[in-house]
């Protein structure tokens, strides 16, 4: 098998999900009987980071939030909460992978990732698109999408500062341009798609990972670079919690 990911365009993916839905009543073998119907009464839909949430239920970030059918799929089944996979600037490294391996005792395989950081943009935006279709296509109650993409960032403030990585948050909070370019890439086989508002901020909320033994004051300086010059005021909890305990 290989340790290599093959991503397929946003209009091969449309045409796939549209086919699977309509003529097999699943998508990648996930029965539609199965796929989570929101409803306005629900009683555990919440407010997270100001947005509405259908589920508390999500998905951590790993190798299977770098793939749009993955995220997709996840969402189906019910996953509100999107913690997509970490990036950095170091997106050509040649390590170990899979990340984690659980066929007995399990291990994490520091600086992995799979695809370039615009490769993984061009995959969360993918998956945003399809997911406004779905909700659309369905006629799932609510304006609201009920989803939040949570990004996450790492592994140090000087590699976060690099020009790639500036570019991922830049793209992440407006992504107008490639957004309408997809759309007219793929209306012809979902013309509804015209009807649909997809906002152009995917994500303004964001989750920090740093290596094991990461030192407190490397953590501090991240977070207030994220909170500060950022202006992620919804930042992950265990940058909080190290930063209220080193104070």
């Amino acid at each position: 098998m290989t340790d290599r990911f093959s991503i397929i365009s946003l209009r091969q993916f449309a045409q796939l999900i549209l086919d699977q839905i309509e003529n097999k009543s699943q998508f990648f073998g996930i029965p539609q009987e199965v796929f989570f119907k929101p409803r306005e009464n629900d009683p555990f839909r919440l407010i997270r980071y100001d947005q509405l949430l259908e589920t508390p239920i999500g998905v951590a970030a790993g190798p299977h939030t770098q793939l749009a059918q993955n995220i997709v799929a996840s969402w189906l089944c019910g996953a509100r909460y999107i913690e997509l996979k970490t990036i950095q600037t170091l997106d050509e490294l040649e390590v170990s992978k899979p990340c984690i391996d659980m066929q007995d005792a399990g291990y994490n395989c520091e600086w992995s990732q799979e695809l370039k950081i615009h490769e993984s943009y061009d995959q969360y935006l993918n998956a945003w698109i399809l997911i406004h279709i779905l909700k659309h296509k369905f006629g799932w109650a609510g304006k609201e999408l009920g989803t939040i993409f949570n990004m996450s960032v790492g592994y140090d403030l000087k590699g976060i500062l690099k020009d790639n990585v500036q570019w991922f948050f830049e793209k992440m909070g407006n992504c107008a341009i490639e957004k309408e370019n997809k759309i007219n890439e793929i209306k012809d086989l979902y013309p509804q798609i015209n009807n649909i508002q997809i906002p152009d901020c995917i994500s303004n909320n964001v989750t920090l990972s740093t290596m094991h033994g990461c030192p407190p004051d490397e953590i501090e300086k991240i977070g207030k670079y994220l909170i500060e010059e950022k202006t992620f005021t919804q930042l992950s909890n265990l940058i909080l919690h190290y930063l209220v305990r080193k104070s």
